[in-house]
């Protein structure tokens, strides 16, 4: 474990940046992790994709522990799901996968024989526990854990499902990066309500809301974070520092503070929609490559896939 302690840089704000301490962990190498996922317990848990495994870092040892979810296995997103569990998005066995936190036990949900190849990406659950995901090849459906059944839809323009999230009201909504848009799903009829972007090629590729049901947006191809507000129906966007492309992950603390992953700073960045400011925590070595973001009180952690580390900036 490599660990060391920064203060915020300023990015484009004039005013002090807030103490923050910077943390890496090392995890296996050749893991790639790609999504990271904290737990209530204080694990966390990582997608290693490179080796079809799922991970789980003690933060307070550094101790990494790998659990292989079987052959041919790619696993892309993790979530910890209300039952306490991890819940995988496996794009090698096409299907969603839960790991038992206590007896790490692996069960599939594979996807209906008509949905080969779905390309799963991430998941979020609704308000009634049922799990939401989306499938990169034009794919997004639900699992219900209590019956085992799971349900899967053609997305409206076809390849592009990515992000995904729910709202405090219980919507759920999808990032389209291929489609190029944002989708209201219908959680009762599965129906998907197209938002197109407020100019066209912005390639919206990860989604979160805040507390108040707005949405926040990154949009990959123009290096800019975006928010929606679904009353209104109207966009303010907002480039990044370094931006002109490469703003991949998006995720929003329990302060409506914004998290986002710069790939073309290689940095992880915060930004407060109260004062319009970004503020910058690079990382230590170059192509970090932050995918995805998640958190809990007082912690964003990131999975570093270029140099197969995790990442938790702590305030």
């Amino acid at each position: 474990m490599v660990r060391f302690v920064v203060a915020a840089i300023l990015a484009l704000a004039l005013r002090p940046a807030l103490a923050a301490e910077v943390v890496y962990y090392d995890v296996p190498r050749g893991a790639h992790p790609h999504d990271v996922a904290p737990a209530p317990d204080g694990a966390v848990w990582y997608t290693a994709q490179a080796q079809g495994a799922v991970g789980i870092l003690d933060p307070k040892s550094g101790k990494v522990t790998q659990i292989p979810l079987g052959p041919d296995a790619a696993p892309h997103g993790v979530i910890i799901g209300p039952d306490r569990a991890a819940w995988i998005t496996e794009g090698g066995l096409n299907a969603i996968v839960r790991v038992d936190p206590l007896s790490k036990v692996v069960k599939q949900f594979p996807l209906p024989e008509n949905f080969a190849d779905a390309n799963l990406n991430t998941a979020t659950f609704d308000r009634k526990g049922i799990l939401w995901f989306t499938g990169q090849n034009g794919v997004y459906g639900r699992v219900d854990p209590a019956s085992g059944k799971v349900e899967a839809w053609k997305a409206p323009k076809g390849p592009g499902p990515y992000g995904i999230t729910t709202t405090p009201n219980g919507e759920v909504w999808y990032a389209s990066l291929a489609g190029d848009h944002i989708a209201k799903i219908d959680t009762v009829s599965g129906d998907a309500l197209l938002v197109l972007p407020p100019k066209p090629g912005a390639g919206p590729r990860r989604i979160w809301s805040d507390s108040k049901g707005l949405l926040w947006v990154s949009f990959w191809n123009t290096g800019e974070v975006a928010r929606f507000d679904p009353a209104a129906k109207m966009w303010k966007v907002w480039a990044l520092p370094k931006g002109g492309y490469g703003c991949y992950a998006v995720y929003v603390d329990d302060k409506d503070k914004v998290w986002l992953s710069d790939w073309g700073g290689n940095a992880i960045v915060r930004f407060d929609p109260g004062t319009e400011t970004f503020e910058s925590f690079p990382s230590n070595r170059r192509g970090a490559s932050v995918r995805q973001l998640q958190g809990r009180p007082g912690e964003v952690w990131g999975a570093e896939s270029g140099t197969d580390r995790l990442v938790v900036v702590r305030e």
